[in-house]
This record gives C-alpha cells, sequence and structure tokens, in this order.
C-alpha cells in the first residue's frame, strides 16, 4: 500500500506525539516502518512567539494550516494536542482516535512548590487558566507572558527572566523530562480541558483513514475527552477563558469536575457531575450550574 500520511506541527514535542501515533498504528495493523509517512506542516503559532494566541487568532493558530493540508489530501490524518484544538471544529472533519491519557497535572519549575515562590516571585506562563489558579492560591504573583516550546520557556528560566513557569507533566514526561519541575495536585490546579491527550483528525467520510486510525483508538480517554469538550462548547469558552476541566471514568461511571475563575484569580466557580460517559446531559448540567452561580467576574468572561 501507498504510505499513511501523517500531518503534525514540527515542535520537538509535536513530533513526538507524531512518532507516538506512528508506532501505534504500524503495531495494530502489523505494518512495516516504511508504511508511515509524517509530514511536519509549520503553523501560525509556531511562527508568532511573542504575542498571546487569543491576540494573534486563537488556537486555531496551531489547526489552520494542517486543516488545509488534511482537506486538500496533502496527508491522510493529522495529530494533534486536544487542549491545543479549538472546540468548534469544521464539519468536513471528525476526531477519529485518542491515545490514551498521560499525566494531566502541571508541573512547576524553577521551585518545589507554589508554596515555595517568594513574595512577589515573577511566574512565565501562557495560559490564562494557569495565571489565574497561581494568582487565587497566591495573590501577591506576577505573571508575565511566556511562549515558546519546552526548551525555550525552560531556556528563559535559566537566565532569569522569571522565577518559576508551569509546563505539562504530560509534555515534559514525552520528551523524556521527566526530572524537570514538581507536579501540583489536581485539587490544587485542575487542568486544561484535554490536557495530557493526544488525538488523529481525519476527513470526515473518508471512512478508509477512519478505520485505519480508530483501530487505536483509546475507548476510555476518549469519552473524557468529548465531555470536556462539550462543556467547553456549552460554556463558549476561548483562549481568554481561565476554565479548568477533568473528566475520568471508574466503573462505568463518569465523573466530571471544572472550575471558572476571573482573571485575577480573586473569584472562582467549582462544580463536580458524575453519570454515564457519552450522556451529551452531564457536560451540559456542569456548564449551567457553573455559569448560573458564577459572579459577574467570572461569567462575563464566558458570554462569548
Amino acid at each position: 500500500m501507498p504510505s499513511f500520511r501523517l500531518g503534525t506541527r514540527g515542535s520537538p514535542l509535536a513530533l513526538v506525539q507524531a512518532n507516538m501515533v506512528r508506532d501505534a498504528l504500524i503495531a495494530a495493523h502489523g505494518w512495516s516502518p516504511d508504511a508511515v509517512e509524517i509530514v511536519p506542516i509549520k503553523t501560525t503559532g509556531d511562527r508568532v512567539q511573542d504575542r498571546a494566541l487569543a491576540e494573534i487568532g486563537g488556537k486555531a493558530l496551531w489547526t489552520k494550516e494542517l486543516d488545509r493540508a488534511l482537506l486538500a489530501g496533502e496527508i491522510d490524518c493529522a495529530v494533534h494536542s486536544m487542549k491545543d484544538v479549538e472546540t468548534v471544529r469544521p464539519e468536513s472533519i471528525a476526531i477519529a482516535a485518542v491515545l490514551p491519557r498521560a499525566d494531566v497535572r502541571d508541573r512547576i519549575v524553577g521551585v518545589e512548590s507554589i508554596a515555595a515562590l517568594r513574595q512577589g516571585a515573577v511566574v512565565g506562563t501562557s495560559s490564562p487558566r494557569r495565571a489565574a489558579q497561581l494568582k487565587r492560591v497566591r495573590p501577591d504573583l506576577e505573571t508575565v507572558l511566556f511562549r515558546g516550546n519546552v526548551d525555550t520557556r525552560l531556556a528563559k528560566l535559566a537566565a532569569g527572566e522569571v522565577d518559576a513557569t508551569m509546563l505539562a507533566a504530560a509534555g515534559l514526561e514525552r520528551l523524556g523530562r521527566h526530572d524537570v519541575g514538581h507536579a501540583v495536585p489536581v485539587e490544587t490546579m485542575l487542568p486544561a480541558p484535554a490536557q495530557g491527550i493526544v488525538g488523529i483528525e481525519v476527513r470526515a467520510g473518508d471512512e478508509e483513514a477512519f478505520g485505519i486510525v480508530r483501530a487505536i483508538d483509546h475507548v476510555v480517554t476518549h469519552g473524557c475527552v468529548l465531555a470536556e469538550r462539550a462543556l467547553l462548547a456549552v460554556l463558549k469558552a476561548d483562549c481568554h477563558s481561565p476554565v479548568g476541566a477533568l473528566a475520568t471514568i471508574e466503573g462505568g461511571i463518569l465523573t466530571l469536575r471544572a472550575e471558572l475563575l476571573s482573571e485575577d484569580g480573586a473569584f472562582h466557580v467549582h462544580a463536580q457531575e458524575a453519570g454515564t460517559p457519552g450522556d451529551p446531559a452531564l457536560p451540559e448540567t456542569v456548564a449551567r450550574d457553573l455559569l448560573d452561580r458564577a459572579p459577574p467576574e467570572v461569567r462575563r468572561l464566558f458570554e462569548g
């Protein structure tokens, strides 16, 4: 068969994740190593590093070039970090599979814990969620924009630009950086929706590609990511929105935890519900509960 073309961003982490998908496809189908071709595609999000995503187009900066290549037939599937994929996707593109979820937690790098930060410390992060959660715990902290891949951020930290930075544990582990940073409990910092999940998209209606990719789908993780993304859809959340969410499935029960925060972390609302995996009413119930109870300082961020 001709090689199955797998599109990805070109960052070190994206390429590691693409190779994870490649290896899983080869194992699932008994293919030879040359049966999958990895096609790196430069995205706007990779090119523009000096501004917050929300200022220059949001999460679509990570996906639009891959979407174009997929719909043009230049690649057969696209690999994404699912937390970077915008909530509303084109109807012509479908999430065919996800890999098993990795560690969902954030890690703080530069100190041993949030509590260990000096008074008035400066923390580098590009995430409104992380900034708000940090300030909720430590209102004295200052946060500054920190973008770039893992090595870029660690270099800025080493140069003394900030006292600490926050990175996803999953990304660090996939890069083999198990010794970098200290995990923050999810009770302190609920992760971004879909954090730690690698997803694979195909053209809607491309049954052959869908079938090939579906063979590596992790059903439990897929159920969790769909619930978290459904919550975002009801909230109308975007890159500006400080929102944390985590779905887990145990014993056939899906539990969805979520929180909304004001940008400065001063205001906060939390909700949790349990129910049947795949029930569309569950994430909607959680979202409506959050919005109904959210103070005005929080609700205004979710009225988009």
